[in-house]
């Protein structure tokens, strides 16, 4: 929004207006308006919902200081989300297909997050929207990603050119972010469902490969099980988020760390020269994600505000299957989702523990006539409650997790 107004501005030489041109500037200023406006707003909206009474209803699980919390304002996430937006309005460019397809994304399982919430706080259904539904709409949210990301005519990725000795080809281009011209490798774009994998030494992997048996009729096929790949990422990753946030400020603080990490690998992934220095794939225009990533930073470091112990409102599934799913999308988008499971690993070990309680539970019932758990309680940060550790420390220590999964992440850009 504020693009055409500076472009305006540098087109009468106006003092400063071509900082705008800048990726870096922009998110720095997306930082500092979510940052604030969420904790501007955070306070009014707490206060708005405490008016209309919608508290937490608690379960007495025997949790210390658990029922100290009833009554806690929910619904929290209108405050991420509208401090995500804002920024992305103000700074990115809106005619940018990724930043489109995460602004839907915002929206999309905020809505089916409010919908939960409303229902639990207004109907008192404690059950929230019915499962099937928010399964629909997770999955059509994976099919309008993965349709727009293979058919779109604006979303490629660019290869390198090799000459007849396997040398990567080079030339003389232009860096619109410097100004300066400069040496680059020459590259080729096109059409691909290849993703970034881990370990291996060009980095690189193609969905179809896994189609081997059909033939020349894979290339066809691939964006079928991209789509499917991708609805999968999408639900687990928000459903994990979901599950996580069951302590104060536990599921802000580790999606902000997840998402600061895929922000340096959407500016990198974005810019053809550290992309062609790291060797690693080059995603033309999805630098410009880095803005929007800066904004969801900004908005959840801002929520801890209020959200961090003792938390003066909580998220709700407004915040939290929206945080994930932002998380989730953004990864696909700059193809570096099979990295989630060791980046969300949070997320992924809390998904795990509840899949293994429960599984463990109906095994055993059926075998012995009682059930037995493994945990003493699931998700995974409640079996540390129950073993006597305070809230705040198993909140920090999990963060301390994040960051370490989120260093080795980073490491996976020359492991090879």
């Amino acid at each position: 929004m504020l693009i055409s107004l500076f472009k305006y501005l540098e087109s009468i030489d106006f003092p400063g207006a071509q900082m705008f041109n800048y990726i870096m500037f922009r998110s720095a200023m997306a930082v500092i308006v979510a940052l604030l406006f969420s904790t501007i707003i955070g306070k009014k909206v707490i206060y708005m919902l405490q008016r209309q009474q919608i508290g937490e209803e608690i379960r007495d699980l025997g949790l210390e200081g658990q029922m100290q919390k009833k009554g806690t304002p929910t619904m929290g996430g209108i405050i991420i989300i509208s401090s995500i937006l804002l920024p992305t309005f103000l700074f990115a460019k809106l005619d940018n297909t990724y930043i489109l397809l995460m602004i839907i994304t915002t929206i999309w399982l905020g809505i089916i997050g409010f919908a939960d919430d409303y229902i639990k706080v207004f109907q008192k259904d404690k059950e929230g929207l019915a499962g099937k539904f928010k399964i629909i709409g997770q999955i059509s949210l994976g099919v309008i990603v993965a349709v727009t990301l293979y058919f779109s005519d604006e979303v490629s990725i660019r290869e390198k050119i090799y000459d007849a000795k396997g040398r990567a080809k080079t030339e003389m281009g232009y860096n619109s972010e410097t100004g300066k011209r400069e040496i680059r490798q020459m590259t080729i774009e096109l059409k691909s469902t290849k993703t970034t994998i881990p370990f291996i030494k060009n980095h690189e992997f193609d969905y179809k490969w896994l189609l081997w048996f059909l033939g020349e009729s894979a290339s066809k096929w691939a964006w079928l099980l991209y789509a499917l790949i991708s609805i999968f990422i999408i639900t687990a990753v928000s459903n994990g988020a979901n599950l996580t946030d069951g302590l104060d400020g536990l599921a802000t603080g580790a999606s902000a760390i997840s998402g600061a990490t895929l922000g340096v690998f959407a500016y990198l992934g974005g810019n053809i020269i550290y992309s062609g220095y790291l060797d690693i794939m080059y995603i033309p225009y999805s630098g410009e994600l880095t803005v929007f990533m800066s904004a969801f930073i900004g908005a959840s470091i801002g929520f801890l505000w209020y959200n961090s112990y003792p938390a003066q409102v909580f998220m709700g599934d407004t915040g939290s299957l929206t945080l994930g799913g932002i998380l989730a999308v953004f990864a696909i988008i700059i193809r570096k989702e099979i990295l989630i499971p060791l980046l969300c690993g949070i997320f992924l070990i809390e998904n795990v523990s509840v899949i293994i309680q429960v599984a463990w539970f109906k095994y055993t019932k059926r075998k012995y006539g009682q059930g037995r758990r493994v945990f003493l309680m699931a998700p995974l940060h409640h079996h540390f409650q129950k073993k006597g550790f305070p809230e705040p420390k198993i909140v920090t220590r999990f963060w301390i997790v994040g960051i370490i999964l989120a260093i080795l992440t980073i490491a996976t850009l020359k492991m090879r």
